[in-house]
């Protein structure tokens, strides 16, 4: 089989994993591939993702690696089998990749919990707020590029709107919420989204006002991924250069905590209701 052109996240971390209990049995991808009859090449591909593993090879490579952690054993069988297309798919070639991705990944977790500074949550966001978000990129979009981006951004809803939906949890800072992104009556219809979201009992909404004392979680924003196994989980964070998905154990744990320490200074989600309904009355 051709090795692949670009990888998804998903298909390039089943081959960190395999590489990381390669790696933790103490073999080199020489030694494992002569236990396969196969070449180090090869054995490349596949732990950088450009190439597959089927389930037979992935139970052969864990038996090899003396993994004794059947849990692991099947999710890693299941990122090797199960879907890996989607919805996402119809915007293949039409937007980056990396939009894919994150669709992708949403579509498979256990759980979501995300931290927001300047922008309203992307899966609670109204059409008219993500065109105002996009619409703002310099260099600016051409219509052909803005409404896929839109129309995607409507689409990852698909995770909490389905049954059952993923569990979702977001800790908003007052300032996405006063930011007028849009005009007062986007900046209004945006809030009464919101605030009915919240009501739903598989998504939680928490604010951290201005107000707040020793907040220094500015730079906090993120999304936590649940994966099968809470090794199998991921991070994205968003920066000027991209998206960047972290899943090194030692990253997951720091961000385990920061959404904590974030969650500790904000709003309870009925408070929280209160504030954004006073917010909403204001415009």
């Amino acid at each position: 089989m051709a090795p692949r052109n670009r990888p998804t996240a998903r298909q390039v971390r089943l081959g960190t994993e395999l590489r990381r209990l390669r790696e933790a049995a103490g073999l080199k991808a020489r030694e494992v591939a002569e236990l396969l009859s196969s070449t180090s090449a090869q054995m490349s591909q596949v732990e950088a993702g450009f190439a597959g593993a089927s389930e037979e090879r992935v139970r052969r490579l864990a038996a090899h690696y003396a993994c004794a952690d059947d849990a692991l054993v099947e999710a890693l069988v299941t990122m090797a089998t199960g879907r890996s297309t989607g919805w996402w798919d119809d915007f293949r070639g039409i937007l980056p990749p990396v939009f894919l991705d994150v669709a992708e990944l949403e579509h498979h977790a256990t759980f979501l919990h995300e931290v927001v500074i300047t922008h309203v949550p992307g899966l609670l966001q109204t059409p008219d707020y993500a065109r105002a978000v996009f619409g703002y990129m310099v260099p600016e979009l051409p219509d052909s590029e803005l409404t896929p981006r839109v129309e995607h951004r409507m689409r990852r809803r698909a995770v909490i709107d389905r049954n059952p939906p993923v569990p979702y949890e977001t800790i908003v800072h007052e300032a996405a919420l006063r930011i007028r992104v849009g005009d007062r009556a986007v900046s209004r219809a945006q809030l009464r989204r919101v605030l009915e979201e919240s009501e739903k009992e598989h998504i939680t909404v928490c604010v951290v006002p201005f107000d707040t004392d020793h907040f220094a979680g500015a730079s906090a924003a993120m999304m936590h991924v649940g994966g099968p196994l809470p090794i199998l989980d991921t991070v994205l964070r968003d920066s000027p250069s991209g998206t960047a998905f972290l899943d090194a154990q030692s990253q997951l744990e720091r961000f385990r905590t920061l959404f904590r320490k974030v969650g500790e200074a904000a709003l309870d989600p009925i408070r929280t209701r209160d504030f954004i309904h006073k917010l909403a009355t204001e415009l």
